[in-house]
């Protein structure tokens, strides 16, 4: 991943709405929730919500689907795996210093974690 790549995602969640809305999708997994119960569980008016939704989806964060008159929306693993992997790549010279990371310091233990395959 590219410095300017991280520094735009990073960007896109470092306002409080996206960050929600992200949090709630990656809970949610690879399922989703569609956007009208994102807007109930976070509080958020249509237009508002729609907004962050869009720049969400435009850096590669999260993904829409349309079903019906519906669109589902989920969280972009493989963009937050790259963008975890970025910020964690070498860290402290690869000494064990994020007790909290060490169980999924590289690509592979996170995806082996989740049960994930490349």
């Amino acid at each position: 991943m590219e410095t300017l790549n991280a520094a735009e995602l990073l960007a896109a969640l470092g306002h409080e709405s996206r960050l929600a809305i992200f949090r709630l999708l990656v809970e949610a997994g690879p399922t989703g929730v569609n956007a009208s119960a994102i807007g109930e569980q976070l509080g958020m008016a249509p237009a508002t919500l729609s907004f962050h939704l869009a720049h969400l989806s435009r850096v590669g964060l999260i993904a829409g689907e349309r079903e019906s008159r519906f669109i589902h929306y989920s969280a972009n693993f493989a963009t937050m795996d790259d963008l975890i992997a970025f910020l964690t790549s070498n860290c402290c010279q690869g000494e064990a210093c994020l007790p909290k990371t060490t169980c999924c310091d590289t690509t592979e233990k996170r995806r082996a974690k989740t049960g994930k395959t490349a």
